[in-house]
């Protein structure tokens, strides 16, 4: 399906062949479909067509606009309430407040009895083993999930979408399972359109980081460190992002029944099988003899739990899964990364900014050395300059001598005092 090295192939065509414990026929039992009938439209008001230009029809009471798509690939866009929504794909109420604006940071799949509640990023769907309900299909970032529904699947009659009736044995059981069910290519596909969108992100990330990072290094400036700052929240915002996604993927990979609750075409299939048993049961079995179509009904569910046994599993879904999971970590890897790069600058930035002020440091010490033999010079100029009597006044060119002789004085303090300093290893070298 995707093009990347690690997008989930269509593995299933190699796995294990089906062991030979499959329903047999039985002439008073009828056969079951693999898959579930096309769906019918949705019955609500104001539907637009894919592909026109008509408007919505507004609907009262919160309505909002869903994009139904089916297996077979009829689609329609529709404005509808949240009970429209509840009664056809048989979810919980709270359900809808997760694909609503107040959970739209929020990653997550969750399993119900006859639907996929599906909230990745841009992607909010309600997916049932017939038919996908996408919320507010006409936005940007949605496009691309919908162009790939349709080249997953184009539109056909129902009849063509429609398996031919058929026995389970064997050869036709390993048939069925040559390609996904519809729930999981839709699972897929939202997987793919999700992971490129965050590749896209981390690439442009990247992208941007590596100048930024290196300009800062050479010149710290206050408009590189605003870049840098704009940068770390991207990132930051990023992360959280992938995160959320990985993580959801991580809980569904640690629990297989969570797996298997995500199989609804074999919950469909499973369901069929147990009603077209017992209807085959009740129709072979004498009136009058209920202890013996007691024990018909038993045997015949075992045996159909033993068919059973290999659907049970979970690998075609653990691969897709760990397909997209190792995708995401790697992203998550190149994020770190950046992050890492963006710290290792940031150390050497504050190592060159602490270098700097230990420059600073130094140079205001040698100055209060400087000005300490100045004002000693100072106050000996000032002694001298009272008007008090001294021998030192009646000698003829004393002037200079005495000026030169204090100047000496004071140029060795200062000397004697920076000597100490670097003894005392308060100046560098």
């Amino acid at each position: 399906m995707g093009k990347g090295p690690l997008s989930f192939r269509r593995l299933s065509s190699i796995r294990r062949r089906k062991k030979g414990s499959s329903v047999k026929d039985d002439p008073n039992q009828s056969s079951n479909p693999s898959s579930p009938p096309p769906p019918s439209p949705i019955n609500a008001g104001g539907s637009v067509a894919a592909g026109t230009t008509g408007k919505v029809k507004k609907k009262a009471g919160g309505a909002r606009l869903w994009m139904r798509f089916d297996r077979t690939g009829a689609m329609e866009v529709v404005e509808c309430d949240k009970s429209t929504i509840i009664k056809r794909s048989s979810v919980p109420a709270r359900d809808l407040r997760i694909l609503g604006p107040v959970f739209s940071h929020s990653s997550n799949i969750l399993a119900r009895e006859k639907a996929i509640v599906v909230n990745l990023e841009v992607i909010k769907a309600i997916v049932t083993a017939e038919e996908v309900l996408l919320l507010d299909p006409l936005r940007p970032e949605v496009l691309p999930f919908i162009d790939r529904l349709k080249q997953q699947f184009p539109q056909r009659n129902a009849l063509e979408a429609t398996p031919n009736v058929q026995t389970f044995d064997p050869e036709a059981g390993e048939g069925l399972q040559s390609e996904l069910p519809f729930e999981f290519q839709v699972l897929e596909m939202a997987l793919e359109v999700v992971c490129s969108i965050v590749d896209t992100s981390v690439a442009s990330l990247e992208t941007d980081a590596w100048p930024v990072l290196d300009e800062l290094t050479k010149n710290v400036s206050t408009e590189n460190l605003e870049y840098v700052r704009s940068l770390k929240s991207n990132l930051t915002r990023l992360l959280a992002r992938v995160q959320k996604v990985r993580d959801e993927l991580e809980h569904l990979l640690d629990d297989n029944e969570d797996m298997a609750d995500l199989y609804l075409t074999r919950k469909w299939n499973q369901n069929q099988q147990a009603e077209a048993l017992l209807e085959g049961t009740v129709s072979v079995a004498p009136p009058h003899n209920t202890s013996n179509l007691y024990r018909l009904t038993s045997n015949r569910s075992a045996s159909m739990v033993t068919s059973n046994m290999d659907e049970d599993d979970v690998e075609d879904l653990e691969m897709l899964l760990e397909a997209y999971f190792m995708q995401l970590e790697g992203m998550r890897n190149k994020i770190l990364t950046v992050r890492e790069y963006i710290d290792d600058t940031e150390d050497y930035v504050n190592i060159q900014l602490d270098n700097q002020r230990n420059q600073l440091i130094q140079l205001q010490l040698i100055l209060t050395m400087a000005s300490f033999a100045i004002t000693a010079e100072t106050l000996l100029a000032s002694l001298f300059g009272m008007n008090i009597p001294c021998p030192l006044y009646n000698i003829n060119g004393i002037f200079w001598y005495f000026v030169w002789s204090i100047t000496a004085f004071c140029f060795v303090l200062f000397m004697v005092v920076l000597g100490y300093a670097r003894w005392k290893k308060l100046l560098g070298s």
